[in-house]
């Protein structure tokens, strides 16, 4: 989870594949109206968000996902997102990867071929509600390269399943 541009797709394929589990990409299961309005510039509002949302809590909690498991990337910027996620999975476990600002806009200004435009940032940073103690997040720092990122993440990941 995070803000687009904090490497979501890329850190979530190859913590996937380290796992053996099946990666969704969430971006995918966008509507093709939100698609548009952010490729237009226009943020995305809770109720644009809403069936998106409910689109990424279905491919966490079907029989398959349930039975060997599933890495998805989602934004979840705001703590309703991730209870609305964790309402039929309860033993989700959110990856935060979080960034410096000017390293978030180079990773933008960069990337091609993806609706979201850098323009949407602030209002991302703005939406960012990062995630509480209380919910056990695995706080990454993205200025890590991606291979180490998925590193950190196995180890805190094993240390939740087998605390000393």
């Amino acid at each position: 989870m995070g803000v687009s541009g904090c490497g979501k797709s890329t850190v979530g394929r190859l913590l996937a594949e380290r796992l053996g589990v099946n990666f969704v990409e969430g971006d995918a299961l966008h509507s093709d109206r939100n698609v548009a309005k952010m490729a237009a510039g226009v943020p995305l509002t809770d109720a644009d968000r809403h069936g998106w949302l409910q689109a990424v809590a279905e491919q966490l909690n079907n029989p398959t996902a349930e039975a060997s498991g599933v890495v998805a990337s989602c934004s979840a910027l705001k703590r309703i997102y991730r209870d609305l996620l964790r309402a039929g999975a309860p033993d989700l476990r959110f990856v935060f990867l979080h960034g410096d600002r000017a390293l978030l806009a180079q990773r933008l200004g960069s990337r091609s071929g993806h609706y979201m435009p850098p323009s949407l940032l602030e209002s991302q940073l703005d939406t960012l509600e990062p995630p509480g103690d209380d919910e056990a997040p695995i706080r990454l720092d993205i200025a890590l390269a991606p291979p180490r990122l998925v590193e950190q993440a196995l180890q805190a990941l094993q240390a939740l399943e087998n605390p000393s």
